[in-house]
């Protein structure tokens, strides 16, 4: 197949150290296949992108009602700026053992890992898509160091328990626009654009659903940016979405063991026909990382990229859990050392 080579062109002098290229199915950095000939159990790792979701390394909450629920353990209130700078502490550790990329989302994602009702208000955007330089500000300090330390972003505007906010179709637009001309200006190549986490879930805008998110998915293209957006465990995306995305992010929260895992990638595989384009697990909730088959290992013998997403279960402390608040950023869980370290095996780190 004719190999397809997104470079980003799109600024002549940039101060930006990292660079992330796509060439058939595999991601670059600067230029080079990321592991660089490294193969597992005579699986090929070159090219793939692990990754973890941190959605809430710029968390906040402007709900005053809610805000107390987030509080730390020693000084029983939240404070978004201790919790980025921690984030910010941890990263060079997980680069150490191979993470070379992670999901932030402008709206964040479930405190609680999994919610019905998602009372709280954690938005970079505001209601008439106008963007928040609070919130910015600290995801700056976050990309920027990703940039120093050859890690890339995969960067989410919208998150279903929180795009009702946005006062309508014009204001998603002007989000996605405004989002756009921020990295550009920022001469950010090392970020992917994930226009919105679970499009098949339950957003309020159409212009967000899989029927005409690949609109958004265009506009971003169109501005030199690479883009895609993705789709809720197990499902498939749309053929618009994968006729127009630069990669393609599925989610394995509901893929039953490495058995089941394999099926749902071979029927994507499918759906892609001739589109010979990354294919990334940004999200996966299964674990069993002690055994010799699992979700993760299942991804990467498929050559697919595999995503951590690890929330506090029930009866957990403070230590548990990347997605919910508040959040200890280090490798300080029994499942979160276990990622980690399977991760370290496998990309030879």
């Amino acid at each position: 197949m004719r190999a397809f080579v997104l470079l980003f062109a799109f600024c002549l002098v940039s101060h930006a150290e990292t660079v992330v290229s796509i060439q058939g199915e595999d991601f670059h950095l600067n230029g080079k296949p990321t592991y660089a000939g490294r193969e597992w159990q005579g699986h090929r790792i070159e090219g793939l992108l692990m990754n973890s979701r941190m959605v809430q390394g710029t968390f906040d909450d402007r709900n005053a009602q809610t805000v107390k629920n987030w509080a730390y353990p020693d000084t029983k209130k939240w404070d978004a700026e201790r919790n980025t700078l921690e984030f910010i502490a941890a990263m060079p550790e997980w680069r150490a053992h191979g993470l070379l990329a992670f999901t932030l989302n402008l709206q964040g994602g479930s405190p609680y890992g999994y919610s019905k009702d998602q009372p709280w208000h954690n938005s970079a955007i505001n209601d008439d898509g106008t963007l928040r330089g609070d919130y910015l500000a600290r995801a700056e300090k976050i990309i920027t160091k990703a940039d120093e330390l050859g890690m890339v972003v995969i960067l989410g505007i919208f998150y279903f328990g929180q795009d009702q906010r946005l006062k309508d179709e014009q204001a998603v637009i002007a989000a996605v626009d405004g989002v756009t001309r921020w990295i550009l200006a920022k001469k950010w190549r090392h970020v992917l654009v994930e226009v919105n986490n679970e499009a098949n879930v339950k957003y309020d805008h159409d212009i967000l659903k899989p029927q005409r998110v690949h609109e958004l998915i265009q506009r971003v293209k169109a501005a030199g940016l690479p883009a895609g957006t993705s789709f809720g465990g197990g499902a498939v995306p749309t053929a618009d979405v994968i006729a127009h995305s630069d990669f393609l992010l599925i989610h394995g929260n509901g893929v039953k063991g490495p058995d089941a895992m394999r099926q749902f990638i071979a029927k994507v595989k499918k759906a892609c026909g001739d589109r010979n384009i990354p294919i990334v697990i940004n999200e996966d909730d299964h674990f069993e990382f002690d055994q010799a088959d699992n979700n993760f290992i299942a991804a990467v013998k498929e050559h697919v990229s595999w995503g951590f997403f690890d929330f506090r279960m029930k009866g957990e402390g403070f230590d548990d859990g990347y997605q919910s608040v508040p959040v200890n950023w280090g490798l300080s869980s029994p499942r979160k050392r276990g990622f980690f370290e399977l991760m370290k095996q496998l990309t030879g780190f």
